[in-house]
């Protein structure tokens, strides 16, 4: 039987802007947590979920989810991926989508969109426009063909996911209406009343 696919979710940002962990604010309508409706999202879409960062904040959140820390710490979001990465591998998964705490509205027909889209790229990413930067969340990640480019730019101190994304085979995932709402987004208390 093969293992669920991977879903890694980005919880490590230190929410300077919004001003509190934004994985704990409440979905639109609801007083569900965002991590907490991420976790469950994904389940739902048949992943098995990790967290990835400093997930101190969400300690009541999402029992019984693995917590794992940048690999290596304090190098940013590639490191977030690094480790990510390799949990895919050390669990026999050869594939993981990501997402980050600050996305309430990712869904699972979003996460299956990712997930499911047929490329042989390294790297599935949404882009909001042909010359927009790639968005490296609620991107598919070829955990096997990824991860020793990956451990290069991060001996190199590179900390960029589009300097990463143009080094290797990467193709644009389908601007579907599930997967442009799930690219929105909270940043700063503004973004809440949009």
């Amino acid at each position: 039987m093969l293992a669920p696919p991977l879903l890694a979710i980005f919880v490590g940002g230190k929410s300077r802007r919004m001003g509190e962990p934004k994985g704990l604010l409440s979905i639109p309508g609801s007083s569900e947590p965002i991590l907490e409706a991420l976790v469950r999202r994904g389940r739902e879409a048949g992943f098995k979920t990790v967290l990835v960062g400093e997930a101190t904040p969400y300690a009541r959140l999402a029992e019984g989810v693995l917590r794992l820390d940048d690999d290596p710490p304090g190098a940013g979001p590639l490191a977030g991926l690094h480790a990510a990465l390799r949990h895919a591998l050390k669990t026999h998964r050869s594939q993981l989508v990501a997402i980050a705490c600050d996305m309430p509205f990712v869904s699972p027909e979003a996460l299956a969109e990712a997930r499911d889209h047929v490329s042989t790229a390294i790297v599935v990413a949404p882009r909001r426009a042909p010359d927009a930067p790639w968005e490296p969340m609620l991107a598919r990640y070829d955990a096997v063909r990824l991860a020793d480019p990956l451990a290069e730019a991060i001996s190199r101190g590179e900390r960029s996911f589009q300097k990463l994304f143009a080094s290797i085979d990467i193709e644009a995932l389908p601007l579907s209406e599930a997967v442009a709402r799930a690219l929105e987004d909270w940043d700063r208390p503004e973004d809440l009343v949009r």
